[in-house]
């Protein structure tokens, strides 16, 4: 009876049930009879996205249960809650912005990317209203100078790759970026009128462009567009935890990769419709049908990582990104250099490659 009184006890609680209302745990795509004897541990994504597919098929088909856990999933809702929820061990593994790992570390939480889902940031991408665009008025990022352009949070990497684009474009000091919570959020100021454009997801894109009133002005997924301004390869999606707990619980972690693993060779193997078919219904019906198959098939041609290993080069380009005074000074960028905040060993074993 103490423990109902054990705040800690209580908010951990109430954070478990509150993700089961929003997105439903995972367990239920593996059956919940075969969670009974597993380890349990609790895993954040930081946001409803199709560029989380790994991490949905490996709930929907049963994968983490089969490496040996009992996998509580929810909806972190952004980098900086994703980050909160590590750091607090409310979660043992959280998905988000690869950028999460190194900007924890440098809070003084050290932690390291575990395992990459893609190499590109997929929420570089910038949307205006086809109204602005058919008239003249938006149509390339430079046209944006002086104007109000949408974010998630304040820190977060969608703020930062706002940044970093209007920098690019030669407006970097002439624009507000504007944060405003989540991504259905920013679609919905964006369509309003109360932002010029918005940072986007290539689900966000597919949406406003199948709706009729949304065009974007820089289309990240595209090869050619994202070369001439990234030069490279840089992760966009992670799967990372904090080093102590690396050190302390390789097993889990291990079997947490493992399951990870496997659901890409699911998707390197399944055409855009299975996937799709596999997880839209329990995870991603907050959107439409066709916006997340299109994404998906985007994703799976120029985006996601087979292997799922990030390399050191699109790690630095990463780095580059981050400094700068954009996000952190250059100074501590260097104290988070690759072999610091990425750890691949487990993806490597989990494929049965060398270290």
């Amino acid at each position: 009876m103490a423990d109902q009184h054990n705040p800690i006890l209580v908010k951990r609680r109430q954070l478990l049930l509150a993700s089961g209302a929003m997105s439903c745990f995972g367990v239920f795509g593996a059956g919940a009879a075969r969670a009974a004897d597993k380890k349990e541990v609790a895993y954040g994504q930081g946001s409803i996205d199709p560029i989380f597919t790994a991490g949905y098929v490996a709930l929907a088909q049963g994968y983490f249960s089969d490496a040996g856990l009992d996998v509580k999933y929810l909806n972190s809702q952004s980098g900086p809650r994703t980050n909160q929820l590590l750091a607090a061990r409310q979660i043992l593994v959280g998905a988000t912005a690869a950028t999460a790992a190194p900007a924890l570390t440098i809070a003084g939480k050290p932690a390291a990317l575990i395992f990459g889902f893609d190499r590109r940031m997929t929420y570089a991408n910038v949307l205006v209203r086809k109204a602005d665009y058919d008239s003249g008025k938006f149509r390339t990022l430079k046209d944006l100078d002086g104007q109000k352009i949408g974010a998630t949070q304040p820190g977060s990497v969608t703020a930062l790759m706002a940044i970093y684009l209007m920098e690019q474009a030669g407006i970097g000091n002439k624009v507000d970026i504007r944060p405003l919570g989540d991504l259905a959020t920013m679609l919905a100021a964006l369509k309003t009128g109360s932002v010029a454009a918005t940072m986007a997801t290539a689900s966000m894109m597919e949406q406003a462009v199948a709706e009729g009133w949304g065009t974007p002005i820089f289309n990240g997924i595209d090869s050619e567009v994202w070369n001439t301004y990234m030069k490279g390869d840089v992760p966009g999606i992670a799967a990372y935890a904090l080093q102590d707990d690396i050190d302390k619980r390789p097993q889990d972690i291990q079997h947490f990769v493992n399951g990870l693993v496997k659901a890409q060779d699911f998707i390197n193997q399944h055409t855009p419709e299975d996937i799709t078919e596999a997880v839209y219904g329990r995870y991603l019906n907050a959107l439409t049908r066709p916006s997340v198959l299109k994404a998906i098939a985007d994703y799976k041609a120029n985006v996601w990582l087979e292997d799922n290993i990030i390399t050191e080069d699109a790690y630095n380009r990463m780095a580059a990104i981050m400094g700068d005074g954009r996000q952190f000074s250059n100074d501590q960028m260097k104290t988070v250099p690759y072999d610091k905040c990425v750890n691949m060993s487990f993806v490597r074993k989990a494929r049965g490659m060398s270290s």
